[in-house]
């Protein structure tokens, strides 16, 4: 059975996801859909909207077959770390091939990009350094950086997001098995970052949160951007749990940790380097929010994303040794959900796996999982308006979708 990976975070599943993943299965001709997805934490450095096991839902709901969480030391990290997790996974899991979106849309342009960027790496990190050396920001860097080599129009614009993403993608697989196909597939009329609609049925995730979290919240406003599937299940989550999670919900956990913290022992913490953590308890006492503090942080050099990431390092406690990648390769399979044919696939090609597949955590005694169980615990701890549910991770097991409904 061919298999297709995609590296997701379906936050929440949206119908541009639909799209993609449809042309993913096409485009690649494979009977099997796998996602990489990422926990309860995300890339950007915030929480997911609902839990990774709710994202699993709807992901299964709308086509994909198997869903595997990236670990959070590869979940949470920087673009680069970020894909080479989602990769390697990938691979493990057995994939014939990988699809991601962008906004270029053209695979052979990434391939003449990467290839046009390993010739003149060693002009580009220069040009990174020197950059930084003036106070940018590594992504603005990074951008100007590539602008600098004056690239030709026949390449990817590595200025734009899902492009960047795209680009670290298919680095890590040339690095880690040459012989993966690679696809790519346009976004359709939203943008990464649109906050408002602009399409009649497709949606950034960033606006449908928007309307999420607005005080007038409007399920009938996001209705026509998600599959019904998606929809009833954040029905359901916010029912059950009377709110969905975002960065306020953690800043009194935030904020005590940091005031009971010294300078020295903030520096093993991960990401947290070139004396940020001075700047981080002087600016901590007068913030009255995460919005505040975030924003009272910022300069040119620290993004609103590398800081969150960093918050979110010091909230689960994520130290530099523990968020250590070692040869850019997961050490297991978590699997979160299936279908029937999810499953079938599983049963023939588990035995060729060479990592260990995850099914009942309990079962597992490696340490890296450590992360994973700690974060996912303060997710839960998080909710304010119901009763926290510790040690999740152990009750729950795989979600089978079979043709009769879910079981968990």
């Amino acid at each position: 059975m061919k298999a297709v990976g995609v590296i997701v975070e379906y936050n929440p599943f949206h119908n541009g996801h639909a799209f993609h993943l449809a042309e993913a299965k096409k485009t690649s001709g494979a009977e099997i859909a796998i996602a990489a997805m990422s926990g309860n934490f995300l890339q950007r450095g915030e929480p997911a909207l609902v839990s990774k096991w709710t994202r699993t839902e709807m992901a299964l709901a709308a086509g994909v077959d198997i869903v595997f969480e990236i670990p959070y030391q590869y979940a949470t990290q920087q673009a680069e770390i970020f894909a080479n997790g989602g990769v390697s996974l990938l691979i493990a899991a057995g994939c014939d091939s990988i699809c991601f979106g962008s906004e270029d849309g053209n695979i052979e342009a990434f391939e003449e990009t990467y290839s046009f960027m390993k010739k003149n790496d060693g002009f580009f990190q220069q040009k990174v350094n020197d950059h930084i050396q003036k106070g940018v920001s590594y992504p603005r860097a990074l951008s100007l950086a590539f602008t600098d080599l004056f690239p030709e129009d026949t390449l990817v614009d590595l200025t734009k997001p899902n492009n960047i993403l795209g680009f670290q993608y298919l680095k890590a697989a040339k690095k880690q098995n040459p012989m993966l196909n690679m696809f790519t597939v346009a976004r359709k009329n939203a943008a990464y970052h649109d906050e408002n609609f602009s399409s009649e049925t497709i949606a950034s995730a960033t606006s449908i949160r928007k309307v999420l979290f607005s005080e007038n919240q409007q399920f009938d406003q996001i209705q026509p951007y998600l599959p019904s599937s998606t929809l009833e299940l954040l029905k359901e989550y916010q029912l059950k749990y009377g709110e969905f999670h975002h960065w306020d919900l953690y800043w009194p956990f935030l904020k005590f940790k940091l005031l009971q913290t010294s300078p020295e022992e903030l520096r093993n913490i991960n990401e947290i380097e070139e004396g940020i953590e001075n700047r981080l308890l002087s600016q901590v006492i007068g913030a009255d929010s995460f919005t505040d503090f975030i924003n009272r942080l910022k300069t040119k050099r620290y993004t609103r994303t590398r800081l969150q990431r960093v918050c979110l390092n010091l909230l689960t406690n994520a130290k530099k040794e523990e968020m250590a990648v070692i040869d850019d390769a997961v050490p297991y399979l978590r699997l979160l959900g299936m279908t029937d044919k999810g499953r079938e696939y599983l049963n023939k090609q588990k035995k060729h796996f060479n990592i260990p597949l995850i099914s009942k955590l309990s079962s597992y005694k490696g340490k890296e999982i450590q992360l994973d169980i700690r974060s996912a615990n303060i997710y839960q701890y998080g909710l304010t308006k119901s009763k926290p549910e510790l040690n999740h991770e152990y009750k729950k097991t795989p979600i089978l979708l079979t043709k009769k409904g879910t079981d968990q």
